[in-house]
């Protein structure tokens, strides 16, 4: 009998011990930027956003007086007389150990383009990667996503 109540205290005992433990949730693939291309086209200048692998992000945009800085809300003083603020989400211009991915300018000119006239990374926060535009006029604005590789591309009328 002191076998077998032994045996099952050994049995509890090892089954706490064994239990498995839950697996960790792996992090969610978040597009890393790696390059920002430019180029004139008939009708429209392109910004091409060149992302690592990931799911592709959801995209908007806003017509704005005024850039701002993404967390800090400073303005982002930028070449042109309107702005065009591009985000992607989720995107980051860092991998997941905060090493940039994208190590180009953070502003720059487009003297190459018809309407753009400046670029400028304005916010990389929480998976939101944030693009500014300076342009000469306001026109159309197309912003869309191609995979396979990712990318986000935005046109702007001339």
């Amino acid at each position: 009998m002191f076998k077998t109540k032994l045996a099952a205290v050994i049995l509890l005992l090892g089954a706490g011990g064994i239990a498995a433990t839950p697996a960790q949730a792996a992090a969610p693939v978040i597009p890393a930027m790696t390059n920002i291309r430019t180029g004139l086209n008939a009708g429209f200048d392109r910004i091409v956003l060149d992302l690592s692998s990931g799911p592709a992000p959801a995209v908007s945009y806003q017509l704005t007086d005024e850039l701002t800085a993404d967390p800090s809300g400073e303005v982002v003083w930028l070449t042109g007389q309107y702005f065009v603020n591009v985000t992607a989400t989720p995107a980051a211009a860092h991998d997941g150990n905060g090493n940039p991915t994208y190590t180009g300018p953070s502003k720059f000119r487009t003297r190459n383009l018809a309407n753009v006239m400046a670029v400028a990374v304005t916010g990389d926060f929480e998976a939101h990667l944030s693009i500014g535009l300076g342009v000469r006029s306001r026109t159309a604005v197309n912003v869309f996503t191609l995979t396979a590789p990712n990318r986000v591309v935005i046109d702007v009328a001339h």
